[in-house]
């Protein structure tokens, strides 16, 4: 199935940090009263943020970065109006043009963007950040280094997607499931073909890590990136991992999710996290996300804390 390119999506994802693009100062008329006083908007650095298997378009992640200083385009690329319905196939061509669109925009600072992603949404932006230009900085959350769920297709070249057996699966007392282990090893021959060739970047990389996801071992993934990075002679990623936090690393004060039904599991499953080690990932990784990309797309020097 081909995924045509849609430039309406693309620009609806930028509206949501439309909303934000106007710096807006503190009232200045002589009587007191509370009307702002607008400026002129100016570019800002720019991000794709892209969600995991669940699909659809998610607005709130980059409806809240829009508000820390930068130009948010989302993502969606599967389960969302006349995209596709499954995960079978996907083709880079469409990530491509989404990543050309907030480029050529007069408000988005440039010379490269910025990608967020998050489980197969940090699969894709390792994939978009190895075969792609003009990507200047990539956040993984959660990711895996691998090709995961369909096969990845760019300029009449297939990337293969790692195996998966489900009859790993683990069930707990309360009778959910547990896949952590359904992958293969992707440094095993039979799967290697799945690894993603990230040497080929020329972004700088932020892997965060919650080391009791129990969706895919993202903490082996992210060190095994690092090694694979370094052997090429590119830059040692940054990892900052987190203790008993789980693999829905969301912006601060997002409740915890610690299972759920998962899309192509079919039936629930355990996401890991303990609640208060998780809360606190949250509100570092939030922080640490915004002074890497304002660090590499020359954005401003430090951040806006989040506020309840």
């Amino acid at each position: 199935m081909e995924v045509a390119p849609k430039v309406p999506e693309c620009q609806r994802g930028l509206e949501v940090s439309r909303r934000q693009e106007w710096n807006v100062s503190k009232p200045t008329w002589q009587d007191g009263s509370a009307t702002p006083k607008v400026r002129e908007p100016r570019p800002f650095p720019g991000i794709v943020d892209i969600f995991g298997a669940g699909g659809g378009l998610l607005e709130y992640r980059a409806s809240m970065l829009a508000g820390k200083g930068f130009a948010v385009m989302l993502l969606a690329y599967y389960n969302h109006e006349d995209l596709p319905k499954d995960l079978e196939n996907f083709h880079l061509e469409y990530f491509e043009e989404a990543v050309n669109y907030p480029l050529s925009h007069p408000q988005v600072k440039g010379p490269g963007v910025g990608l967020l992603g998050i489980s197969k949404g940090g699969d894709l932006c390792l994939s978009m950040a190895s075969f792609l230009k003009g990507i200047t900085a990539a956040i993984i959350i959660n990711g895996s280094g691998i090709n995961v769920v369909g096969d990845l297709h760019y300029k009449g070249k297939t990337l293969p997607a790692v195996g998966v057996h489900l009859n790993r699966i683990k069930v707990t007392k309360d009778g959910l499931a547990d896949i952590l282990d359904i992958l293969n090893n992707p440094l095993e021959e039979s799967d290697q073909k799945s690894l993603i060739p990230m040497e080929r970047a020329e972004s700088a990389f932020l892997f965060l890590v919650g080391q009791d996801d129990h969706n895919r071992r993202s903490e082996f993934y992210a060190n095994e990136a690092s090694k694979r990075l370094q052997a090429h002679g590119r830059k040692k990623p940054q990892i900052t991992c987190y203790p008993a936090a789980g693999h829905f690393i969301e912006p601060p004060y997002f409740p915890l999710c610690r299972a759920s039904l998962h899309t192509l599991v079919g039936r629930p499953v355990i996401w890991g996290g303990e609640l208060r080690a998780h809360a606190m990932a949250q509100v570092d990784a939030w922080k640490q996300l915004q002074i890497f990309f304002h660090k590499h797309l020359g954005g401003e020097k430090g951040i806006i804390p989040p506020k309840l």
